[in-house]
């Protein structure tokens, strides 16, 4: 092999060596930077990082449960724990999922074997977290045509689309599917503190069952909601800075 085709071959066998010195230190920086959150700055795993996950999760559990709009409510969540610079929900839809609607789902709905049932499944998002997926039957004559139309056709989230309903919202069942901290935790010595290991959070928090009503008590939606932990995408009682 000549000088010039050495040349070429090492010139060709450098950006692969940088890459192979490059890869552990970018390891590093990643480990590093979760080792004291999850990834986010502040959650430790300790127990007073897990009181306040329970805290706060019940805080956004008893929001959500009281509120009729889930929307409305993440918006909320979102602009106080700043999730992103614009706090809007948006919702991104899944158009491959089908699930037709059961006959539990259509006795909920008061539908006969005949009626048409919509399905909807969305994830809804503020800036770059997903803060929950749904799953969303509903009666298409009990809505407008210009609410089916955005339902339909536009990534509009459920409950911004039905507004104009002013409808009601009966929560059938409301599931913790994380405990930051086991049974009895109160009557039990703390655990020593894990100084660099971050909290580990599951990815699915909390789950709600709920039918929506309009005039009162006519059902139109029956929805399933998974609530995930990018709703703790912020640091933890981190420093306020001047603004």
């Amino acid at each position: 092999m000549n000088h010039h085709a050495n040349r070429r071959l090492n010139a060709a066998r450098f950006p692969l060596k940088a890459l192979g010195l490059l890869l552990p230190a970018a390891l590093l920086l990643s480990t590093a930077a979760r080792a004291d959150g999850w990834p986010y700055p502040g959650w430790q795993d300790s127990e007073a990082t897990r009181v306040k996950a329970l805290a706060l999760l019940q805080t956004v559990n008893a929001t959500l449960l009281s509120n009729s709009s889930a929307t409305r409510t993440l918006q909320q969540w979102c602009g106080e724990h700043r999730l992103a610079a614009e706090p809007r929900i948006r919702a991104l839809r899944d158009n491959n999922t089908r699930k037709p609607a059961d006959a539990e789902i259509r006795k909920q709905l008061q539908v006969g074997a005949s009626e048409a049932i919509g399905y909807r499944r969305v994830q809804l998002a503020c800036g770059d977290h997903v803060l929950s997926e749904a799953d969303n039957w509903y009666v298409p004559s009990r809505l407008t045509p210009e609410m089916n139309r955005l339902l339909d056709t536009t990534d509009t989230p459920f409950g911004t689309a039905v507004r104009a309903l002013n409808f009601t919202r009966r929560t059938e069942q409301a599931k913790l599917l994380w405990s930051p901290l086991p049974q009895g935790w109160e009557m039990r010595p703390a655990p020593a503190a894990a100084k660099t290991q971050g909290l580990e959070i599951p990815e699915q928090l909390i789950q709600h069952r709920a039918v929506l009503y309009r005039d009162g008590n006519v059902p139109f939606s029956l929805v399933v909601e998974t609530y995930r932990h990018d709703l703790f995408a912020f640091p933890l009682n981190q420093p306020q800075t001047a603004p």
